[in-house]
């Protein structure tokens, strides 16, 4: 589940990515130029996938302990009470 500082980092991204986009759009479709259109609309899908699946260093310690917890606490099964 995304935190408000996710929302946050995806619009200040999407403030970049919107732009790009549309000027690849008007390059592609109105002007005729394909590679520039192309190549903005590709910029723009790379800036949201970069941000999505990017992890920074501040990342790791939460992922860590994600795992950690994750490996030492296991949940019990509902199969197994007796």
């Amino acid at each position: 589940m995304a935190g408000i500082i996710d929302t946050i980092k995806l619009a200040g991204v999407l403030v970049f990515a919107i732009p790009a986009a549309l000027a690849g759009l008007e390059f592609l479709l109105v002007q005729g130029r394909t590679l520039l259109g192309a190549g903005l609309l590709g910029v723009a899908v790379a800036l949201v996938v970069i941000q999505h699946r990017l992890t920074v260093p501040t990342d790791v310690t939460s992922i860590v302990l994600e795992r950690v917890t994750g490996a030492v606490v296991k949940e019990p099964d509902p199969d197994d009470e007796e």
